[in-house]
């Protein structure tokens, strides 16, 4: 036995030194300070940049294109990319922006190979903003056609559409602050504000291209070097190219009929005295039910809330009283309804489109009916009645009122 655990011996240490030989580790890699992290693209309608104005002038080292849009990509500076840091110093500039015209996104992105010095990658790319100019001028599936089939960039990839230029929106004037993050970390406060749509990556924007739905794409503002969510872009589920857009007030009606809104207040006015009532949304659940009579289609919208009374400007008013509650639930109520109504209008006689998932309710609750009218869908939806149920309550006053009986 002692024999043949010594003849076994060697053929372990052998399988050992070959295991060791496969655990060297990536050696064909670089490091990651040596190469362009993608982090943010913006896509703009075409304006040439002073190298390329100076190029064309002088009419040498110049490739055939048409300039039909400029793409400016944003890195994070090898300084920040070594420390793996969301922040640099407060000195250290965080990431620089570079820009190329032309007609196709792929040729443009190997242009851009003229201009900086380390390789680029887009592994870890985190938004793409679109201007609004462009996205009424083209098919959102062509234009983002080279970055869907791009298996570097993530499906995760955050799409937004800008109002006025999209490269402003990856700029800012704080310093060790990086855009491309500020926007991503924008969309986490949805759970603050019924304003934010749920996050739409370009994996569910594809998705919504290739099923011909209507849909919207959260809008964002920029001026001088300052962001906010405004909004929403309303993209047409035909052309696939924005066909208007929602304000914020809308955008909030819009997510009280799908009820995926995590947080938010609602701000009515009492009814005898004009005073403010400010409910906050605890949570949210809405229901879309189809009513199929024969030929006759219609929708009912119900939607149930719980939350808190945050703030009362109305004087005299007792929140530890049960009427006064009931007041101010029936104030936040009726403006939850007007949110609802209002949006919905716009979206059948201004746009004349499904984009808060009547259709999708009505394929999932009666497919032979959705089988007839799915061709003309935003056309039959434009014409459907619409029902409104809205019910409200207040679970929580703080501990501020009145102890008088």
């Amino acid at each position: 036995m002692k024999q043949s655990l010594n003849n076994i011996r060697p053929l372990f240490v052998s399988l050992s030194v070959l295991l060791f030989l496969s655990l060297t580790g990536c050696w064909s890699t670089r490091e990651i300070e040596e190469q362009s992290l993608s982090i943010g693209l913006a896509f703009d309608k075409g304006k040439k940049s002073f190298i390329e104005k100076e190029l064309n002038e002088k009419k040498e080292g110049y490739y055939s294109k048409k300039d039909l849009i400029t793409s400016t990509y944003q890195f994070i500076t090898p300084e920040v990319a070594s420390s793996i840091t969301k922040k640099a110093g407060p000195q250290q500039k965080s990431y620089i922006n570079v820009s190329e015209t032309g007609d196709s996104v792929h040729q443009m992105i190997r242009e851009l190979s003229l201009k900086i010095e380390n390789p680029i990658i887009s592994n870890h790319m985190k938004v793409i903003v679109i201007s609004e100019d462009l996205a009424k001028s083209y098919n959102l599936g062509q234009l983002l056609d080279q970055v869907l089939r791009d298996n570097e960039i993530r499906p995760s990839c955050l799409v937004l559409i800008s109002k006025g230029r999209a490269s402003k929106t990856l700029e800012t004037k704080t310093a060790g602050e990086i855009p491309a993050f500020r926007l991503v970390g924008i969309v986490e406060n949805a759970y603050r504000t019924a304003r934010i749509l749920p996050t739409i990556s370009q994996i569910k924007v594809e998705s919504k291209i290739h099923s011909g739905s209507s849909f919207l794409l959260q809008k964002v503002l920029s001026v001088n070097g300052q962001v906010k969510f405004s909004g929403a872009a309303v993209i047409n589920g035909k052309t696939h190219k924005m066909t208007g857009f929602l304000n914020e007030e809308e955008l909030e009606g819009v997510t009280w009929i799908t009820g995926k809104g995590k947080g938010g207040v609602v701000k009515s006015y009492d009814k005898e005295t004009g005073q403010q009532i400010v409910y906050e949304i605890v949570s949210m659940k809405s229901r879309i039910k189809p009513r199929v009579k024969g030929n006759n289609l219609s929708f009912d919208v119900n939607i149930e809330s719980e939350g808190r009374l945050s703030e009362t400007w109305v004087v005299p008013g007792d929140p530890f009283k049960n009427e006064f509650l009931k007041k101010a639930e029936k104030s936040s109520e009726k403006e939850v309804k007007r949110l609802v109504k209002n949006v919905v209008e716009k979206m059948q006689k201004e746009y004349q489109v499904d984009v808060a998932g009547f259709g999708n309710q009505l394929r999932i609750e009666n497919p032979k009916v959705w089988k007839k009218v799915k061709k003309d869908w935003d056309q039959t939806f434009s014409e459907t009645p619409v029902n409104y149920n809205v019910k409200l309550t207040i679970e929580n006053y703080g501990t501020s009122g009145s102890t008088k009986k």
